[in-house]
């Protein structure tokens, strides 16, 4: 009779631990209870979008106010298009300013939006027209290579100064 009861008692440990873990990966992988079925959706395009992904987060004074729901490429802007989910308690004016950002130096990217100072206001199927593309770590550190290799070597110590003595080394 013990040994059903310590079996029983093992069993319902092992059951909560599955439950907690499978809560700590819906909150990882960005699935939790955000539901965006009473919101309204805007996009945006931007020149690169580096590593966003769908479901990434949309947020505005670090608040998540929605959600990525779709990229897609436009072969006639050859730019990439980001449809943003906006949950309909939070309303942005129409020059709101649409950036992909970086939580830490390495972390997921999520877009922020930047408020206006407009009185209209964004409506569902509008288009966030100010953007700021993402910042490709990879790009930055090309980029600073090249300067460097450009620039050519260090720059020569300067002269000693008049009455000084003569460095070490050289012989008079």
């Amino acid at each position: 009779m013990e040994r059903t009861a310590l079996d029983l008692w093992v069993g319902v440990f092992v059951a909560a631990g599955l439950a907690a873990l499978l809560v700590l990966a819906f909150k990882v992988g960005n699935m939790s209870s955000f539901s965006m079925s009473d919101g309204y959706t805007v996009t945006a395009q931007f020149d690169n979008i580096g590593g966003l992904k769908p479901r990434a987060a949309v947020k505005s004074a670090g608040v998540v106010v929605g959600r990525v729901s779709q990229i897609a490429f436009d072969d006639k802007t050859y730019e990439a298009t980001v449809t943003l989910s906006l949950d309909k308690r939070y309303t942005f004016p129409k020059d709101t300013i649409a950036a992909i950002l970086t939580s830490g130096l390495l972390g997921e990217q999520y877009i922020g939006l930047d408020a206006g100072g407009s009185d209209k206001k964004l409506a569902n199927g509008d288009k966030i027209q100010i953007t700021q593309s993402a910042v490709v770590l990879e790009n930055l550190i090309g980029q600073f290579l090249y300067d460097k290799a450009a620039g050519g070597s260090a720059k020569p110590p300067a002269p000693a100064p008049a009455g000084a003595p003569a460095t070490q080394g050289i012989q008079q």
